[in-house]
Parts: C-alpha cells; sequence; structure tokens
C-alpha cells in the first residue's frame, strides 16, 4: 500500500490509520497475558496489528505489532517504501534538537504512580513457554551520560522481578558504557523506559549512530519536526511527553540478579544469568494508556533493528564503493546475520571487496551476498537464483574464520564464529548473452482482465 500522507504520525494517529485501512485487529475482552496474547499476536504476524482490551481483567489495553510490515514503517513515516532507508540515513545525519514541553502539559503526567507495582498497575505478557516471568519488549529505554547529560536511546529487555524492580540485560553498548562511568562514580544510572511510542521513536531507538547522538534528537528528524519532551518527574531524563506509560528508575550500581531466560530475536532462548537491575521510583500514564508489546523473533521484532542496520551498512558501504545501489537484511537471517547488496559492478574483485566492507560493516553479518542490479534483492527466490547461476564457489566464496559475530546466535562460541560471502555477481568481460536474462516481451504491462474470460469453460472453446 501506497502512503497519502505526507508527516509521521504519533502512535494513535498510526493506530486509526491500521484501523480505517483494515490492519488492526480487536481481540474479544479478557484473552490471557500469559501466552495467549503472545499466540494471537504472533498469528497475525505482518497481517494485522492487534489490541487486546482488558487481558487478564486488566484495565489497560495491549497492542502489538503495529510496525510488523516494512511498507507500513514507511506509511507512518510519511514516505515512500523505496525512500525509506534514504529518509533514515538523513535524519541519522541530520537530527532535529528535542523540545521540552512542562509537566502539566505532558499527555504521559496524567496519571502518576509514586506507590509502585508493576504488574498490578501494567498489563505486562509473558510471551514464550520457557520465558522466566513477564517482560517488558517495547520500552525504549532513555539513559543519560553521568558526566555530560548526553542521552542514549535503546530497547532492551526487561523482566519484571518485583513490585519495583526489574532485570534487564545490558550487552556491552551505549547504555552499558554509561552506567559503567555511573558505577566507577557509585552512583545509580537514572533510566526511564517508555512503552507506547510513535513509529518514529520505535525506529530512532536502534539507530547505529556514535555514543554522543540522541536518538529521540533522531526521531525528531524521522518525524520533520522537534520532537516534543518532558522531565521525568522523579530523575533529569527526557521522554516522549506523548509517551503511552513511562518507568521512572535507576539502574543499581554493583547489583546483579539473575535474569532469564527469554525468547530473543533468533528465535532461540537467551540464556538465563546475573543481570543488572532496575529499582523502580514512579510509574506515569496517560488516561486509558496502551501498553505495546513486541513478541521475540516477529516482524515486529526484526524489522525494527534491520531497517537501521541497512541504512547504516548502506552508508558505510557507499562511502567506498560508489557502485552499491541497495542493501537489505534478509528476514530469513532474522534481519541481523543475512545480508544481501546490490553492486553496479565496473570491475573484477569489486564483489570480493564489498563482501570484506560488509562484513566491517556490523559484526552481526554473518553471511553476505553480493548481486547485480537487475536482482531484487527483497525477494529472497531471486537472490537464490543469481547464486544458483552466477555463482561457482571454488572462485565467488570468502570464509573468515574466528571472527566476531552476534552471541545471540547459538552456533557461535560466545560469539565467534565464521563469515561466508558469496560473489553471485556477472563477470565484467562476460559475453553479452551468456548471462542475458530470458523475458517475454508486453509481460510487464499485460492487462490479464483484458485477454481473460472468467467465466469460459475448456469443453466450450471452439
Amino acid at each position: 500500500m501506497t502512503t497519502d500522507i505526507n508527516h509521521a504520525l504519533s502512535l494513535r494517529e498510526w493506530l486509526t490509520r491500521l484501523q480505517d485501512t483494515g490492519r488492526l485487529s480487536v481481540a474479544k475482552p479478557g484473552l490471557d497475558l500469559r501466552h495467549q496474547v503472545a499466540a494471537v499476536a504472533q498469528a497475525l504476524d505482518g497481517r494485522r496489528a492487534t489490541l487486546f482490551p482488558e487481558p487478564s481483567e486488566h484495565p489497560v489495553s495491549v497492542i502489538s505489532g503495529i510496525v510488523s510490515d516494512r511498507g507500513w514503517m514507511a506509511e507512518s513515516l510519511g514516505v515512500a517504501p523505496a525512500d525509506l532507508l534514504e529518509h533514515v540515513q538523513r535524519a541519522a545525519a541530520e537530527p532535529l534538537p528535542w523540545n521540552e514541553v512542562q509537566s502539566e502539559t505532558a499527555p504521559t503526567h496524567e496519571v502518576v504512580h509514586r506507590d509502585v507495582d508493576i504488574l498490578r498497575q501494567l498489563p505486562v505478557p509473558t510471551h514464550n513457554e520457557h520465558d522466566s516471568g513477564a517482560y517488558i519488549t517495547a520500552g525504549i529505554l532513555v539513559s543519560r551520560d553521568p558526566e555530560t547529560g548526553i542521552q542514549n536511546v535503546a530497547i532492551h529487555r526487561c523482566q519484571i522481578s518485583g513490585p519495583d524492580r526489574i532485570g534487564i540485560l545490558l550487552l556491552p553498548r551505549h547504555t552499558d558504557h554509561y552506567y559503567r562511568k555511573a558505577e566507577k562514580l557509585g552512583r545509580p544510572l537514572e533510566i526511564a523506559i517508555a512503552i507506547g511510542v510513535s513509529p518514529a521513536c520505535l525506529l530512532a531507538s536502534q539507530a547505529i549512530v556514535p555514543i554522543d547522538h540522541d536518538e529521540l534528537e533522531i526521531a525528531g528528524a524521522l518525524g520533520g519536526s522537534p520532537l516534543d519532551v518532558v522531565k521525568c518527574l522523579t530523575n533529569d531524563v527526557r521522554v516522549p511527553a506523548d509517551s503511552e506509560i513511562v518507568i521512572e528508575g535507576r539502574i543499581l550500581p554493583k547489583t546483579r540478579e539473575l535474569e532469564g531466560p527469554f525468547g530473543e530475536f533468533p528465535q532461540y532462548y537467551g540464556e538465563r544469568g546475573e543481570r543488572h537491575v532496575i529499582h523502580v521510583d514512579a510509574i506515569t500514564h496517560r488516561r486509558d494508556p496502551l501498553f505495546h508489546t513486541i513478541v521475540g523473533g516477529g516482524y515486529e521484532h526484526l524489522l525494527l533493528g534491520a531497517i537501521p542496520r541497512e541504512a547504516t551498512i548502506l552508508s558505510t558501504l557507499q562511502r567506498s564503493f560508489p557502485g552499491v545501489v541497495d542493501v537489505h537484511l534478509a528476514m530469513g537471517g532474522v534481519g541481523r546475520y543475512h545480508l544481501y547488496v546490490k553492486l553496479r559492478k565496473t570491475q573484477e574483485g569489486e564483489g570480493k571487496n564489498v563482501l570484506l566492507g560488509a562484513f566491517a560493516a556490523h559484526y552481526d553479518i554473518k553471511h553476505a551476498v553480493v548481486v547485480d542490479t537487475d536482482v531484487d534483492i527483497h525477494d529472497p527466490r531471486e537472490v537464490e537464483w543469481a547464486v544458483s547461476t552466477r555463482f561457482q564457489a571454488d572462485r565467488d566464496l570468502v570464509v573468515i574464520a574466528d571472527s566476531q559475530g552476534s552471541k545471540l546466535d547459538p552456533s557461535t562460541r560466545d560469539g565467534l564464529g565464521a563469515k561466508m560471502g558469496l560473489d553471485a555477481t556477472i563477470p565484467v568481460d562476460a559475453p553479452e548473452m551468456q548471462f542475458k536474462r530470458i523475458r517475454v516481451p508486453g509481460s510487464e504491462d499485460l492487462d490479464l482482465d483484458a485477454v481473460l474470460a472468467p467465466d469460459a469453460r475448456w469443453s466450450d472453446a471452439g
């Protein structure tokens, strides 16, 4: 579906858009927060978003699947699907400083809970069979550098461990860097978890940018205007002012508790271990808020990680290889591990160099395929066809052993594994007809309704 909007939509505007275009289902009231909500969301994954009224008789509704299609994400931002990566690239390069509003005007401060009981106040689902409990999966966690005050935004898995306690997995990235600074100073790291934010905020949270970039400024650029933020009531973190729900808290220094297992994006369980701990100081929310949850390994989860990575990888490759036209992180590779690159090749060996550049662009990339411009990299059948007819393993294969990969890939040794690249491009000096694709003239603009007789029977044909 093409977009007929020219600006980014808020969460509630986007839900209305989905409903008006037949892409939002409403479940019967009372579905169980333990497994049943996730089961329905998973069954509709990539086809419809879902709203769950009164799950387990909780007064707050749950939503899921709101950006479970690449075209939906583009549409929510007011751009055409073909322009999505360029739009994300531009927003990351040209962020807009946010606009701070007063607490009394912020929708997310309409209701305030200082006596915190997370599961009584919020409908947090349990998704998978062996998950260790209820998890917040779609909350953007905002933290501040304890020295500079610059913010970082990311999505972390958050296990509800008690009425005011959350276990959190911190990988060695920006939030962890801020935490280590605070811990060294003997202080907790002030944070907030905003749940139920705009598609622009969700996508911006996954942008791959240097540590001194505030992703809420990228969200503003994605939306075309500065994002309204508000200061939390119990700390100095700024969050989107129209967030449905905000959990304010602190990651405690020198404190670890058991967290996990939890169903992660590779569709395996992330292991149980001693993790960091958040103490919750307050919960604020809109009147009649919506709790957004993301089912691990579904399209919504994979696309939110894939699209910003694609934009970053494309920018990185194009700096060295101007012939790179497009990139795609395939859903079959869980939106992280399999990269397809479209290359306008001009000289031999270029495909292999592009493969090496791709592996350097992001450590998660495990298998990469470079193809020519006539191949649709968003169609896995097309890519497989190019490999089957343009690739020879003895001359076109690149293997790099013992390199850094994803620690969530269970086939690695704690993240150490191999990378494989396939150069499925046509040799520059190949004879014209050797790799020319067959084509039936007129097939591209054929109007089947004009040439077929839908009610005719074969036995009546003369």
